[in-house]
């Protein structure tokens, strides 16, 4: 077994709430700007223990999200050894196949690779993401008539293939990375927040 991954994930991006991606429609803007967090809650990689730590991926996405040729950045927790960076790197390029490898097929290039303090408060479509000096979101989930949080299943597109996403609102989303030309401070856009388990 290559590897085996259990954690969360949020990601923020430049739509509007609910994002149209996750149903395989375009961007509202026609593109994205995005941040996507895996937090690995326990996990092992070639035997590698990586539990504990963060990777995250700052992306421009141009057009419709399923055609691919993103261009993105990579955030690894800086408090990651050496061989917990290059076994997560190792998933997230896709050389260990798996579920992972069919995200990874999208990214056309990789701008960069940077080691960075990452915060990965995320619990139920509520919480605090910051990723160095580049990157903050807060968020909070949409709520149904009973008060359980508001969920997507069974989308065309999802970073968590069999979950379900929670989804909400960034109260506060700012990244910046000049190599995407990337550069939001926006208040009121999509969030969305799951859990997932990676087996390859």
């Amino acid at each position: 077994m290559a590897y085996q991954l259990e954690g969360r994930l949020l990601e923020v991006c430049t739509c509007k709430a609910i994002c149209p991606c996750w149903v395989g429609e375009d961007p509202d803007l026609g593109h994205c700007k995005g941040l996507m967090a895996w937090h690995f809650d326990k996990g092992t990689v070639n035997g590698v223990d990586v539990s504990g730590r963060t990777l995250a991926a700052m992306a421009y996405i141009p057009g419709n999200v399923l055609q691919g040729n993103w261009s993105a950045a990579i955030y690894v927790d800086e408090k990651s050894s050496p061989q917990q960076e290059q076994a997560m790197l190792d998933v997230f390029t896709g050389k260990l196949g798996g579920p992972v490898a069919d995200m990874a097929k999208l990214i056309g290039t990789v701008v960069s690779v940077e080691r960075v303090p990452i915060d990965f408060d995320v619990q139920g479509g509520k919480g605090t993401l910051k990723v160095g000096e580049v990157s903050f979101a807060e968020m909070e989930s949409f709520s149904g008539a009973t008060g359980a949080t508001t969920t997507l299943n069974d989308t065309v597109f999802s970073t968590v293939p069999g979950a379900p996403a929670f989804v909400g609102k960034a109260t506060r989303y700012r990244a910046k990375n000049d190599k995407l030309n990337i550069d939001v401070d926006i208040k009121g856009y999509n969030s969305i927040q799951s859990v997932f388990k990676f087996v390859a």
